[in-house]
């Protein structure tokens, strides 16, 4: 990194960092980093500190990165898959060499805990060691013919450029699980990161140039979303886009992807029900609880919102919970608390906003419901009970720290209390009946069902949900199909 470059950052992470050419603050295209005439910060959530000025680039870069992306095209997906393969598995390599560095900068423009930081580059780097295999088994499928001296395969090939947009909670993980499916599907991506947290996916380009991705295999372009994404959608040479976001932005590029018939991967909200059943493992359901509801200061798509517990475990479930929320504990994410801060003040003003409807239609706080004194962005880790259904907080994704818990009866009332939302991404279920297990887990609209756990996902299994929730799955061989298309061949041997 140049010496006016490495003025944009913060004396103190630039330090921390062993390797620090890995803290860039250009745009990466064709194998070229790009500065662009503009810039904009990247912030520290937990002191609001300017960690770095950033390449604000334009619609003109984000047709450059397509030029690019669709130079490298005809030999990235003509290389022999075992290529593909092993130039995944260096870049795996890279990432884990780099964990430390990578946290440090996650932690910087992100805010969360250290350890979750960590956490999240091994979660990272575990979609690109997966398919660093699965590239080497391109699924070519032999069919009986149906005609007389003819024969026929199957084959999967790659659809052509695959635009990568990935929110701010997850900056690494979230693109290493569409890019590196795409990659070993022999796509090239284009990739727009959240404006909040760019550090990450730059760093990530640095190690894939290192691992040998060829120019314009992999290019990262940071900006304004609507600038940068608007032109992608437009483009033609765009073949899929896979999305991490919010329902309504997911609504709006679903939309847009018609004009030109995109494959689309949509990963949106969640609203996720935690079931605890009166014969239920109390224990356990409250130490998953902690885990369903602040793993990522709450700030994720997989977090618990909607707390259910059935009347014979209500009183004890409430006062356990209460108490090991109380114990958590909150700070910068270097300090490597229980939590740390929100990302923006949207989503602190949605904390107090979901808390003071709740308690003025009846709702009791336990614990927190209040800004904390550490700063503006840190929320008290909160527990509401005794929600009532028609509360904003169990109608809305809340994305942070309140956790709101209700009274039901019986099986049949709580299905239907989950079931009422338009998202579907993943229900947490407490039982010890394998019966009701069997039956609950079928009668959930939800894509995916955590069972006496809370965490579940991983590469080898399909990320995805129902209604709202998005379209398509993301990781296991699943992942791979927005990015290749079928072709058959039909051959005759007379």
């Amino acid at each position: 990194m140049g010496k006016s470059a490495r003025k944009t950052v913060t004396a103190v992470l630039a330090d921390a960092l062993q390797d620090a050419d890995l803290l860039r603050v250009d745009g990466f295209i064709g194998g070229q980093w790009v500065a662009g005439a503009t810039r904009f910060a990247v912030t520290d959530p937990a002191s609001g500190a300017t960690v770095a000025e950033v390449a604000k680039l334009d619609t003109d870069a984000a047709r450059a990165a397509v030029d690019a992306a669709q130079a490298a095209f005809a030999g990235w997906s003509m290389a022999l898959p075992q290529a593909r393969g092993a130039a995944l598995r260096r870049w795996f390599d890279l990432i884990v060499a780099a964990r430390a560095d990578l946290a440090r900068i996650m932690v910087a423009e992100q805010g969360k805990p250290l350890a979750e930081a960590l956490g999240e580059i091994d979660y990272a780097a575990s979609f690109v060691e997966f398919y660093a295999e699965e590239a080497k088994r391109p699924d070519i499928e032999g069919v009986t013919s149906h005609l007389p001296d003819a024969e026929v395969e199957v084959w999967r090939e790659p659809v052509g450029v695959a635009a990568l947009v990935t929110p701010w909670n997850f900056p690494c993980a979230m693109i290493t699980r569409k890019a590196a499916a795409a990659l070993a599907a022999g796509c090239t991506c284009v990739v727009h990161p959240s404006a909040e947290t760019p550090l990450s996916a730059l760093a990530l380009a640095v190690l894939a140039e290192r691992a040998g991705l060829a120019a314009g295999v992999f290019n990262v372009v940071p900006g304004h979303a609507p600038e940068i994404v608007g032109e992608w959608m437009r483009d033609p040479r765009v073949r899929a886009l896979s999305f991490t976001g919010s329902t309504e932005v997911g609504r709006l590029l679903f939309r847009q992807g018609a004009d030109t018939v995109k494959r689309l991967v949509l990963e949106l909200g969640g609203h996720a029900p935690f079931i605890v059943f009166d014969d239920a493992d109390l224990d356990q359901a409250v130490e998953e609880a902690v885990k369903a509801k602040f793993a990522t200061t709450g700030q994720d798509c997989l977090g618990a919102n909607r707390f259910f517990i059935q009347r014979n475990q209500y009183a004890a479930f409430c006062e356990r919970f209460a108490a090991k929320i109380g114990a958590l504990t909150l700070g910068p994410g270097m300090e490597d608390p229980d939590l740390g801060p929100l990302m923006n003040e949207a989503a602190v003003a949605k904390q107090e906003s979901h808390v003071a409807d709740a308690i003025a239609r009846g709702a009791r706080c336990l614990t927190g419901g209040a800004r904390s004194p550490l700063g503006s962005l840190f929320y008290k880790p909160t527990l509401l009970v005794d929600v009532p259904h028609d509360a904003l907080i169990m109608h809305e994704e809340t994305f942070g720290p309140v956790a709101a818990v209700t009274v039901f009866d019986t099986e049949d009332e709580v299905v239907t209390a989950a079931n009422a939302t338009e998202y579907g991404l993943v229900a947490y279920l407490h039982s010890m009946d394998p019966r009701r297990i069997y039956r609950v887990s079928r009668a959930l609209q939800f894509g995916m069902v955590a069972v006496n756990r809370t965490k579940v996902t991983g590469a080898p299994i399909p990320f995805g949900g129902m209604k709202q929730a998005g379209i398509g799955r993301e990781g296991a061989r699943w992942g791979l199909e927005a990015f290749t298309d079928i072709k058959y061949v039909c051959r005759d041997w007379r």
